[in-house]
């Protein structure tokens, strides 16, 4: 297997392991929102819950069948908060995180694609699409927060 492959197996891993902790987090969040408006923004933060179990399972996929990996069953460290700012707050910090990392990982793979002949369109598609919805998810809680 091309050294590239190895390095993808744990960058994508831990992606995976941010993701799912992302996702455990929303919902912890989404469990202690509380007073005026709270409805729609728990359903909102429930939704994004669900598209990061969605990346979970491209990571996944990407892992095991396109770069014959085994998937981390790890969850990166969790961030607890209580009142609605603080939680906005600090899942926009993770998202911006989570960003930089994933655009880490999309130039490698650019970088890279001569010797991911037969997997660089997938990675290259998958890891962006990503990269789309975390953009989506911290410029809504930038304007959830007014900022």
């Amino acid at each position: 297997m091309p050294k590239i492959k190895d390095e993808l197996i744990v960058l994508l891993n831990k992606a995976l392991e941010l993701e799912h902790a992302a996702r455990i987090q929303y919902l912890a969040h989404a469990g202690l929102i509380k007073g005026l408006g709270a409805e729609k923004l728990i359903e909102r933060i429930t939704e994004i819950a669900g598209d990061e179990a969605k990346h979970e399972a491209k990571f996944r996929n990407l892992i095991g069948s396109y770069l014959n990996g085994e998937p981390t069953m790890g969850i990166a460290p969790t961030h607890r908060a209580e009142k609605i700012e603080e939680i906005l707050k600090v899942n926009r910090k993770g998202e911006k995180e989570a960003i930089d990392f994933y655009k880490r990982i999309y130039k490698k793979i650019v970088e890279n694609k001569d010797q991911l002949v037969y997997e660089f369109e997938t990675l290259e598609h998958e890891l962006r699409h990503i990269i789309l919805d975390e953009q989506e998810h911290a410029v809504e809680l930038t304007v959830l927060l007014g900022d």
